[in-house]
């Protein structure tokens, strides 16, 4: 196995890396504390290409893999941005697979092009208030009407990213009742739609931590949805939302992994400087062994990132590798985190120093898009071979 970068890769790094410098430490807190989204990282990150580094080509992308889009979600969270910057642009980069895989010519065109561009924003909005991970079950409603050219859509979603910026959703509704259908995994539809204020509210939900990128309550009351709009065939949107699923769990991974690197380097930074009885605090192995427990974490995480995107972009299966490298950088990163805070004692717990900034976000990917409860479940089942637990 060759585990050295291309390279193109180590290129997409740098540059990558050299554009994050112009975004440093300062406004990212400042965001943070604004609850403002980072509108000027986003359109540099556009205006450099980075947005469609895994889009078709022909729509302005570079056309590459999975690993690639997941170098530059590390790199974006290992700079200092976390989550923050993560976030902003993670929906961009791989969030529209379902359009590209399964949607028209026309549907490409008209959703990649802007995308790609930084021109237009999208939000995920699938997960609802009395579904949760159950998306089987989910309730919001889209009635064709009586002439076939649209749709009425009716119901809530929660935990929306980038709602109040975005000009676009890709929705999932259902388009037949569940008692309807065989299966109920049947008669959803997915649609990438315009997010009309008209006709849907959106609230935003105050939380503890990536406030510069929003999560909100949507609230859809009549939305009118062209048919044109559908992606694909009515009632197969389950199966298309399945499609991104590994490489979502991949880059959150790898942003994961970024930001317990950078909280990890905070730390040891500080416990190099930081002189307490006439020594460095770094020193002493109650400092030293929580670090390197931390960085030995971080690396087997990585590795298996690394593995599932290399198994993701060879068109191997996958699934239990994306959900492990998911599972163990959440993991890692918490760890690291929480170890950078107690490293710098009472200045941990000061905004000055960006480390529990780092904490807090750490739990995101702890918590989403899938808990870790349910990822051992799934490598019980698949894996091990043990009878389904729910």
């Amino acid at each position: 196995m060759n585990f050295e970068r291309t390279p193109e890769q180590r290129a997409i790094v740098e540059a990558v890396t050299q554009l994050c410098s112009d975004f440093g430490a300062d406004y990212w807190s400042g965001l943070d504390d604004e609850g403002k989204f980072p509108h000027a990282f986003h359109q540099a990150m556009a205006q450099a290409g980075w947005l469609g580094i895994a889009m078709p080509e022909v729509y302005g992308g570079a056309g590459l893999g999975i690993t690639e889009a997941a170098l530059i979600m590390q790199t974006v969270s290992a700079c200092g941005a976390g989550f923050s910057g993560a976030s902003a642009i993670h929906m961009n980069v791989f969030g529209l697979n379902p359009v590209v895989v399964f949607g028209n010519d026309r549907q490409k065109e008209a959703a990649l092009a802007p995308l790609i561009a930084g021109t237009e924003k999208a939000c995920f909005a699938v997960t609802e208030p009395d579904a949760g991970l159950d998306t089987t079950h989910l309730k919001t409603q889209a009635v064709l009407s009586a002439d076939g050219a649209s749709y009425r859509v009716d119901g809530r979603k929660i935990w929306i990213s980038t709602a109040q910026v975005a000009d676009r959703m890709l929705l999932l509704a259902r388009t037949t009742p569940l008692d309807k259908v065989a299966k109920p995994t049947q008669g959803l539809s997915l649609f990438y739609t315009a997010l009309d204020r008209r006709h849907i509210e959106v609230r935003e939900i105050h939380k503890m931590g990536r406030a510069a990128v929003d999560s909100n309550m949507l609230f859809i009351d009549g939305l009118t949805v062209p048919v044109a709009d559908r992606i694909g065939e009515e009632g197969r949107g389950f199966e298309y939302i399945l499609h991104g699923l590994n490489p979502e769990r991949i880059l959150i991974a790898a942003e994961a992994v970024g930001l317990g690197r950078v909280a990890l380097e905070a730390a040891t930074r500080y416990a190099k400087e930081r002189t307490v009885f006439g020594r460095p605090i770094g020193q002493n192995q109650g400092i030293q062994h929580p670090l390197a427990q931390a960085w030995m974490a971080l690396e087997a995480a990585d590795m298996m990132v690394w593995k599932a995107a290399w198994l993701y972009d060879n068109g191997k299966p996958c699934g239990a590798e994306a959900n492990t490298a998911k599972y163990l950088a959440a993991e890692a990163a918490h760890q690291a985190c929480q170890t950078a805070v107690l490293t710098l004692g009472g200045m941990g717990y000061a905004r000055e120093y960006q480390v529990e900034r780092y904490l807090r976000e750490s739990y995101i990917p702890r918590i989403a898009p899938v808990s870790a409860q349910l990822i051992m479940c799934h490598i019980a089942e698949r894996v091990l071979g043990l009878p389904k637990s729910y």
